[in-house]
């Protein structure tokens, strides 16, 4: 009940604050008008509430208005669609980015009243606020989403691929994800700057039926308070434009993220059983320069079996199973830093990656295992380290392949923890193909792995 006051307290206060400023502005207002005392150039705020009431009165009013905004949303929508390719493509080729940058950086300084001249020698003025609104969002858009594929978390997108989580299921599941934010400071931007295009290339274009025209033809009878009753329209359609998207755009994320959940292991074939493991061949040779300890080193687990390579910190061992894991993916590797979707359940985490056969309620059941009194519903921001490595293992273990690849998985863990984990992780491997990397013998021991490789 307290906090429920304190912040009942804290949201009056907010607003009085609010209607203080408010009032401010009102009284300044109503002095600047009175000081003109020509109603010609600057009426008061009662003759503008009242040509506000009539056009709100007016059903034509709502009709124009509507039909404004759907250019406006039509151009900034297809800013949206070609934006999003374009940076797509950028990501994936600088030389395609070095074409498209500039064009859209000129585009960006040009001044709308430029655009929009041209416009109308080229379309129009019926289209020309659909083009125009085009033109002004397309470079934000782009560079937005140029800088947000840029900042995507990679070893986070590689755990996604290679536990074979792609397409639509990768961009919903990371991609989307770790963009919003770019997504969401561009909209804020874009949408208002978007609404003062669309109606200058009105206003300038003369189109007939528009929000651009009425403005022009207030002006032409100097009806300054329709004037400024219109304007307070627009603002107000844009505000609540910006705030609408901005909250699909957020809602958005959680709903991307639970589709990739719910889709898991969609277009994988089930988890291997003891006919379909892996067998793990593989000459190094020189494809790892920088690891001179795997010069010439040759790795070959037969099916179903278990290996150990083990060597101190530095020695390569997280390199040749990363090589390991690109020759039989998808796998189950488990990496030795963290790779979590810190914001998400323990639950989801598991779940994004498991197999298709594996429901919410087994991959709680494992947990809860792994580790006793967890709350598998909690974001993994909140567990502790060892907490969120028994995590990893389990989604290991629950992933789609024929072979699990264990990075360090014991590190912060006690040795009861560890041995109770070790039983674990021998119990589910179904017959499947363990590759492990330790710096620890008793690790190995707890496995029951007897072929060591040493780095």
């Amino acid at each position: 009940m307290r906090a429920f006051a304190r912040q009942m307290t804290e949201r009056a206060k907010a607003v009085a604050a609010v209607g203080a400023v408010a009032a401010f502005w009102l009284a300044v207002w109503i002095f600047a008008a009175a000081l003109v005392a020509q109603p010609l150039i600057l009426p008061g705020p009662g003759a503008v509430a009242l040509a506000l009431l009539r056009l709100v009165c007016d059903g034509g009013t709502w009709a124009i208005l509507a039909g404004s905004g759907a250019r406006i949303l039509g151009g900034l929508a297809l800013a949206a669609v070609c934006g999003g390719v374009l940076a797509g493509i950028s990501s994936r080729s600088r030389a395609f980015a070095r074409l498209v940058a500039p064009a859209l950086s000129f585009v960006k300084a040009t001044p709308v009243a430029c655009v929009v001249v041209l416009l109308l020698i080229w379309l129009g003025s019926a289209r020309v606020s659909i083009a125009a609104v085009f033109l002004m969002a397309l470079p934000g858009v782009y560079f937005s989403l140029v800088e947000g594929l840029a900042q995507v978390n990679k070893p986070l997108e590689q755990m996604f691929r290679l536990h074979g989580v792609r397409g639509w299921r990768l961009f919903c599941a990371h991609t989307w994800r770790e963009v919003l934010p770019f997504v969401l400071s561009c909209a804020q931007a874009v949408i208002g700057m978007s609404w003062k295009a669309g109606v200058a290339a009105e206003l300038i274009g003369m189109a007939v039926g528009t929000v651009g025209e009425c403005i022009y033809q207030a002006k032409l009878l100097i009806e300054t308070a329709d004037l400024l009753a219109w304007t307070v329209l627009v603002v107000a359609a844009s505000w609540t434009c910006e705030r609408v998207l901005v909250w699909l755009l957020r809602a958005s994320g959680p709903v991307a993220w639970r589709a990739a959940v719910r889709s898991h292991g969609r277009g994988l074939h089930g988890r291997a059983g003891a006919a379909d493991v892996a067998e793990l061949a593989l000459a190094v040779g020189d494809r790892a320069p920088w690891a001179p300890a795997l010069d010439g080193l040759v790795l070959n687990v037969p099916a179903g079996g278990r290996a150990c390579v083990m060597g101190a910190s530095g020695a390569g061992k997280t390199t040749l199973l990363a090589l390991a894991a690109g020759e039989c993916a998808p796998c189950s590797m488990m990496f030795q830093d963290a790779r979590l979707v810190e914001d998400a359940s323990a639950l989801d985490n598991v779940l994004v990656c498991a197999d298709a056969r594996v429901d919410a309620s087994s991959a709680a059941a494992l947990l809860r295992l792994l580790v006793p009194g967890i709350d598998v519903h909690a974001c993994t921001a909140e567990l502790s380290g060892g907490q969120r490595r028994r995590v990893e293992i389990a989604r290991a273990l629950l992933c789609p392949g024929g072979a699990v690849i264990l990075d360090e998985p014991f590190t912060g863990l006690d040795v009861a923890a560890r041995d109770a984990t070790a039983e674990v992780v021998l119990d589910l491997l179904d017959g499947r193909t363990l590759l492990f990397a330790t710096h620890d013998a008793s690790d190995a021991q707890a496995l029951d792995i007897s072929d060591i490789i040493t780095l």
